[in-house]
C-alpha cells in the first residue's frame, strides 16, 4: 500500500484526485496530511482541525465493478469501515449518522466526503476522504464534536488509527467486490443513528417536523415514516436530522 504523507494541503482529496489525472494510481492509495487549509465536508461544509491532532485522509479505490445506480454502496461500505474500526478502539455507542458521519455518544467523531469519478461507461475510481478527531480536547466552536480521546480517555498515534480503518475498509469493500450487497444494506442499517426511534427532522423549507427512520433505499434515499403510516424517502438535499 502507497502511502504518502503530507505536513500541509488544501485537501487531501483535492490532491489525490489531480494526482489521478497525472498517473496511475495503485488501488488504495492514500494521501495523508497534518493539516488541512481548506477540508471539505459534505453539501459544501468545511472541516476544521487542529494540526496534527487529527486524522485527515483520502483513499484512491478503483470501483468500475459498482453500477453507476449501486454508488451509495461505496459510501455504506465507508462508513461500515469506519464503524467497526471505532468499536475496536473501544468507543462508546458508536453509530451512522445518514449518510455517513460516525458518532459516538451522539457526538460526531468522524465526517468523510466520498468523490466517484464517472466516466462516459460508468463509474470509474472514488476517493474516499475521511476525517477522524482523534486527540482533540477542545471543540467549543464546534458542540456537536468529540474525539476519540474525550471519549475513550486514551491517546492513539494517528497512523495507529489509520491502520485500523485500512483493514476494514479492504474488508468491506471486499463484500462489495464480491456481491455482498444486502450483507453491506443490513450492516449499514443496523448501526444507522436513530433507525426506529422518534426523529426530528427540517425539510429544505425550514419547516420541523417529526418521523421514525425506517433505513435507506438503494440509491441512499432516508426512509422516514411520517404521520397515518406514510413513508417518505429524502436525498440529502431535502432532509437534515436535528438530534
Amino acid at each position: 500500500m502507497h502511502i504518502i504523507k503530507l505536513d500541509a494541503i488544501d485537501s487531501t482529496n483535492t490532491f489525490l484526485k489531480q494526482l489521478s489525472t497525472c498517473e496511475l494510481l495503485a488501488d488504495y492509495t492514500v494521501v495523508v496530511a497534518k493539516q488541512q487549509t481548506m477540508g471539505r465536508g459534505q453539501m459544501g461544509t468545511v472541516w476544521e482541525s487542529e494540526t496534527a491532532k487529527n486524522l485527515m485522509f483520502s483513499v484512491f479505490k478503483d470501483v468500475s465493478f459498482v453500477p453507476i445506480e449501486k454508488q451509495f454502496y461505496i459510501s455504506m461500505a465507508t462508513a461500515i469501515a469506519i464503524y467497526k474500526a471505532l468499536n475496536k478502539l473501544m468507543l462508546p455507542r458508536v453509530r451512522i449518522k445518514w449518510p455517513n458521519d460516525i458518532l459516538s455518544e451522539d457526538k460526531k467523531i468522524c465526517g468523510v466526503l466520498i468523490e466517484n469519478i464517472v466516466t462516459p461507461s460508468g463509474l470509474r475510481d472514488s476517493v474516499l476522504g475521511i476525517g477522524v478527531n482523534v486527540n482533540q480536547t477542545n471543540f467549543k466552536k464546534l458542540p456537536k464534536a468529540s474525539s476519540i480521546v474525550n471519549k475513550t480517555g486514551k491517546i492513539y498515534h494517528t497512523d495507529e488509527v489509520l491502520d485500523y480503518i485500512l483493514v476494514e475498509l479492504k474488508e468491506c469493500f471486499a463484500w462489495l467486490e464480491n456481491g455482498q450487497l444486502e450483507r453491506i444494506k443490513q450492516e449499514y442499517e443496523s448501526a444507522l443513528f436513530k433507525k426506529n426511534k422518534p426523529s426530528t427532522f427540517l425539510n429544505a423549507e425550514g419547516n420541523m417536523f417529526a418521523g421514525f427512520i425506517l433505513g435507506v433505499s438503494e440509491l441512499g434515499h432516508l426512509r422516514v415514516l411520517l404521520e397515518d403510516e406514510i413513508i417518505k424517502e429524502y436525498n440529502l438535499k431535502e432532509l437534515t436530522l436535528l438530534y
